[in-house]
């Protein structure tokens, strides 16, 4: 097993990334990662202009022997251990509702016994890796935004159990993560959810076959994720992507796949805060057997 040390942090998602690290396929890393806001809020008192330069930093990159473009990363999920203190805030100007917060507020939250305890409710935590991703095929993007590569997609789905597969464009694939989250709802609506420090431990490994965006699998589903400009880009293509794999998967006529679509495969929302919107369609696995 590798560990990859939480001083090792990028910001941005390149073409030209250097790995700190390499692994062989079925190989088991540990990515020690800080929290979205790369740790500048301790106690509700350190509400300062935070410096966005040191904002959503992920862990990384690591590379990956035998990983060539055209192929796919398969990224399990064994395990993230969480901080037992996360952080929530909201900024004027940002997240759905943009007038809501006045000037820049946050909450520290208290995570125990697997609850978040928010203004005394206790909500179960479900951690999940926020940013995740492989160096892209020609732009660098930075690690608050998410596209093929993956990047901050915000998608719930990926966490513990499942499995992330993500579209390779550069020799060694050079996966980074962080981002997590203690805790986070569909839509991420105010711009952040808990944000905590973490020990992320993957299985890694590579597939031949090809995709284009990227797809998380869990015990009941394929969640294809999508993530462009704006949330109407983002829902139609996840619903072309899907419509696509239910053709090819189950050798239907376009349409076919379309109308089946329409009666089983649910259109949700990963989040809506960041420069790109992500989407996800998921298909259920019941639609395969």
């Amino acid at each position: 097993m590798k560990i990859v040390d939480k001083k090792n942090l990028i910001h941005a998602f390149s073409p030209s990334m250097k790995a700190v690290l390499s692994a062989k396929p079925q190989e088991v890393v540990v990515f020690e990662t800080l929290d979205a806001l790369g740790g500048q809020i301790q106690k509700e008192s350190d509400v300062v202009q935070l410096d966005f330069s040191k904002v959503n930093p992920a862990t990384g990159p690591v590379y990956v022997e035998g990983a060539k473009p055209g192929m796919t990363l398969v990224v399990k999920i064994l395990d993230i251990e969480i901080d037992n203190q996360g952080v929530i805030v909201a900024e004027e100007g940002f997240g759905v509702l943009q007038d809501v917060a006045k000037g820049f507020v946050a909450k520290i939250l208290k995570i125990e016994n697997d609850f978040v305890d928010f203004a005394g409710k206790k909500l179960l935590i479900n951690p999940m890796v926020g940013v995740i991703g492989v160096a892209p095929e020609n732009e660098e993007f930075p690690t608050g935004t998410a596209h093929k590569h993956g990047g901050n997609m915000d998608t719930k789905e990926i966490s513990k159990g499942n499995i992330l597969y993500l579209p390779i464009f550069q020799e060694g694939a050079l996966l980074a993560l962080g981002d997590v989250h203690a805790l986070m709802a569909d839509g991420e609506v105010c711009v952040s959810a808990c944000e905590v420090n973490a020990k992320v431990t993957v299985k890694i490994d590579v597939t031949a076959e090809k995709i284009e965006w990227p797809i998380v699998e869990t015990k009941d589903s394929f969640c294809i994720i999508v993530s462009l400009p704006t949330l109407d880009e983002a829902v139609k293509e996840a619903t072309h992507q899907a419509v696509r794999f239910l053709s090819q998967k189950l050798n239907m006529s376009t349409l076919e796949a379309y109308m089946l679509a329409s009666l089983a495969v649910d259109i949700r929302i990963s989040q809506l805060v960041d420069p790109n919107k992500t989407a996800k369609a998921v298909i259920p696995k019941t639609l395969l057997a």
